[in-house]
């Protein structure tokens, strides 16, 4: 074969015999193939038919010298691409070989050749990038650290210090009834810290900064879940339903027992047959004007207390949610305070507690059942900022509409909505930095000859974690921009706040639930182990989606607010204000719909911010107006509103999430344009690339269809994601570091 015409073959010979068996099919194939060359001699044509014997094969010096010519034929080349690349390396120079391609690529194809895979098996490992990535730190670590902690940096400390301690060791046995008791331990020692009663008065004891409530609920959940929850139901459910829903005798009577531990307490809303509808709860406070007490009944099983944190071993009393009953007349539903059990632990007449037992995660919280049994408890137990009954016995409300009433209660208990996501968000942190770390370290397969390499240095590895690295970012700076909403909230933009709470309580849940199942499976069997903790993780946040309101419920709640936005925005102007709210949309986009916009391709365009935001919010109005219209539409065929709304609900899930999307994007945006450093700015602005790429190409069928964009865009925002991904990986390690989560929270023996 020292012939150079006849070179050209020996890519094609090594890659037949390379797995020692040249079948039938081949030889047929390759016989044919260079009977037909008339560019070949008979002496030729000979010689190559000889290489395919199938009764002698090559010896194994012969595949390694093919080997080694072919690897030095390729060598720095980085045009060669396919097996026709090789064949022209080869060849003869004197030779018109490219004339030949045809021919060849047929050959490939008969073969079964792919090119691309079969050249990386030529590859040596150091020529390739992919072996030779590697971590690396391109920016200050402790800058995005500083960053990401915010104005809250110095309680953030002294939480991670204080579960940091050995007392703070996690709690592996199977033993449910000793993890509660070990959890309720846990919530003594942060309650002696005061860091439960962060929330409180100062002249109840406690830190009046809600601020810094929330930053401790959330660097808890780089700990155990069910402190974190026993911790939120304590302190910020059964503490703040007192707080803002009782008046100052409350709060002088309750407060600081609850900030201490003193009193263990329960949030008792939920009913078995009326989960998230609270208006339909069906316990009731019947009111006695002749001792000036209420009566507390439980009319069925099925309008039994469920799922109450603290209930099962461990609360004393309770914020109970009950219709009021006045003289037969039902007030809607309102709070009362309802003690459970003495100082003893010993269940109080007329109450029946059961235990949900075992679940499928936060097994160290008691979740437990409530009856009441014509239970009798005195007038002032009644929680009455928003309603009460007066010493003639009527009832009596600053806020004259029921249903204004009901929500503006429910809607002081917002921050439950703010508090979950953000332990969802610590929850996505934690998993994707065992995760990160572990396929940072872990080598399977690499070149031939070659060393095995990490698995981050594959591309759908990085394609498995980094965009959702990205978009666990973004949730943070829109979490943060929801936490300041709320703290520095008007009356007039709290259905609004409200909508947004509970808009991404939902999109971070879900999001960390989809998150820390890629995160397992990313690990493997090493995911699998308990040791690792994304077992725990994973299960403790599953119920996260559901509690606080179910997350499917809550997004319909998120898209009636923004029809309701929508609606003021053309008054009572009917149909034809939709329409022309349709025209002015449709008009601003026809510019982005032009041919060129809707084909534009090049790095600069699908990089750029405005590009991302303008397509986010074309998303969002154009689905918000379809959703407007069609609603419009039907109920002027006569169907009731009521029905409309069902029959249009799938698309109310899509209204709120191009909302969220929109939210969560802007606000990443311009948390950067804040960033000074330019290291720091340069690589965020990489992760907010990525986050909103990967969502566009997430609803590229959206996008298509709309004729937002073609198929030549959508598979350039699809190579981009993928060349963002691997231009972030050096840094992905250092990204994941910059959480600062303690190693001993972390403790995953994958992820030292």
């Amino acid at each position: 074969m020292k012939n150079s015409k006849l070179q050209a073959f020996i890519p094609l010979f090594y890659l037949v015999w390379s797995d020692d068996l040249l079948t039938q099919k081949e030889f047929t194939t390759l016989k044919e193939f260079i009977a037909s060359r008339n560019w070949l001699s008979e002496e030729d044509k000979q010689l190559l038919l000889s290489k395919i014997d199938i009764n002698t094969p090559p010896s194994r010096e012969d595949l390694k010298e093919w080997k080694t010519v072919i690897e030095r034929s390729i060598d720095d080349k980085i045009a060669i691409k396919s097996i026709f690349d090789v064949v022209v390396a080869l060849s003869d120079k004197d030779m018109n070989i490219e004339a030949l391609e045809p021919d060849f690529i047929k050959l490939e194809n008969d073969l079964g050749i792919l090119g691309e895979e079969a050249i990386s098996n030529f590859k040596t490992k150091t020529g390739s990038f992919t072996a030779t990535s590697q971590t690396d730190s391109h920016f200050d670590i402790q800058k995005i650290t500083t960053l990401l902690d915010g104005d809250q940096a110095p309680i953030i400390q002294k939480v991670k210090s204080i579960i940091s301690r050995p007392e703070f060791a996690y709690e592996t046995g199977t033993d449910i009834d000793f993890y509660r008791e070990k959890v309720l331990v846990w919530c003594k020692i942060l309650a002696h810290e005061n860091l439960g009663n962060m929330a409180y008065p100062k002249q109840y004891g406690g830190g009046e900064n809600i601020a810094d409530y929330f930053a401790i609920m959330e660097t808890l959940s780089y700990h155990d879940l069910s402190l974190v929850i026993k911790f939120g139901v304590q302190f910020g459910l059964w503490g703040m339903s007192v707080q803002s829903l009782g008046t100052e005798k409350h709060y002088a009577k309750y407060l600081k027992d609850i900030g201490s531990l003193k009193i263990p307490g329960c949030f008792a809303m939920t009913e078995t047959h009326h989960g998230s509808n609270v208006k339909g709860l069906e316990t009731t406070a019947t009111y006695n004007h002749e001792n000036q007490t209420f009566t507390i009944h439980t009319p069925h099983e099925k309008a039994q207390k469920e799922y109450i944190g603290n209930a099962a071993v461990h609360g004393e009393m309770a914020t109970v949610f009950a219709k009021l009953i006045i003289d037969g007349h039902d007030y809607g539903v309102n709070a009362f305070i309802v003690p459970l059990r003495d100082t003893k632990g010993n269940t109080l007449d007329g109450i029946t507690i059961g235990d949900c037992g075992h679940k499928m995660g936060l097994n160290g919280v008691d979740n437990g059942t409530i009856s009441f049994d014509q239970v009798v408890i005195p007038k002032e137990n009644m929680l009455d900022r928003f309603a009460s009954v007066n010493d003639k016995g009527e009832f009596e409300s600053p806020i004259p509409s029921d249903n204004r009433r009901f929500f503006t209660m429910l809607g002081t208990l917002v921050g439950g909505r703010i508090g979950i996501p953000r332990s969802a968000l610590a929850a996505a942190k934690s998993g994707l930095t065992i995760a990160i770390r572990y396929s940072d370290q872990r080598k399977q397969f690499g070149p031939e000859g070659g060393s095995e390499v990490p698995i981050l240095n594959y591309r759908m590895h990085q394609r498995r974690l980094l965009p959702s690295l990205a978009k666990t970012y973004a949730v943070h700076f829109a979490l943060q921009y929801l936490t300041k909403r709320f703290l520095n909230r008007t009356e007039e933009e709290m259905q609004e706040i409200e909508a947004l709470a509970a808009g991404m309580k939902s999109y971070s849940t879900w999001s960390t639930r989809d998150i820390l199942q890629e995160c397992r499976e990313a690990c493997g069997g090493k995911g699998y182990l308990s040791e690792n903790r994304i077992d725990a993780l994973k299960n403790d946040t599953e119920i996260y989606t559901t509690f606080e309101g179910d997350n499917t419920v809550l997004m319909q709640l998120v898209a009636k607010n923004r029809l309701s936005e929508f609606r003021k925005a053309f008054g009572e102007m009917g149909s034809f204000g939709i329409i022309n709210y349709v025209y002015e949309n449709a008009k601003s986009a026809i510019a982005e719909k032009n041919p060129i916009a809707t084909r534009k391709t090049d790095e600069e365009h699908l990089l750029d911010s405005q590009f991302h935001l303008q397509a986010f919010i074309h998303r969002e109005k154009t689905i918000l107006a379809s959703a407007a219209r069609r609603i419009k539409k039907l109920i002027d065929g006569g169907l009731e509103a009521y029905d409309a709304f069902n029959v249009v609900q799938h698309q109310m899930i899509e209204v709120a999430e191009a909302y969220l999307e929109r939210v969560v994007l802007e606000q990443f945006q311009l948390a950067i344009q804040t960033i000074e450093d330019v290291k720091v700015k340069e690589i965020l602005t990489k992760l907010n690339q990525l986050y909103a790429l990967s969502q566009i190409e997430k609803n590229k069928a959206w996008y298509l269809e709309d004729g937002y964009m073609e198929a030549v865009k959508t598979k350039a925002v699809r190579k981009m994601v993928n060349q963002l991904c691997w231009d972030i990986r050096p840094d992905a390690v250092a990204l994941v570091n910059a959480f600062a989560i303690p190693e001993s929270c972390l403790a995953a023996p994958i992820a030292v």
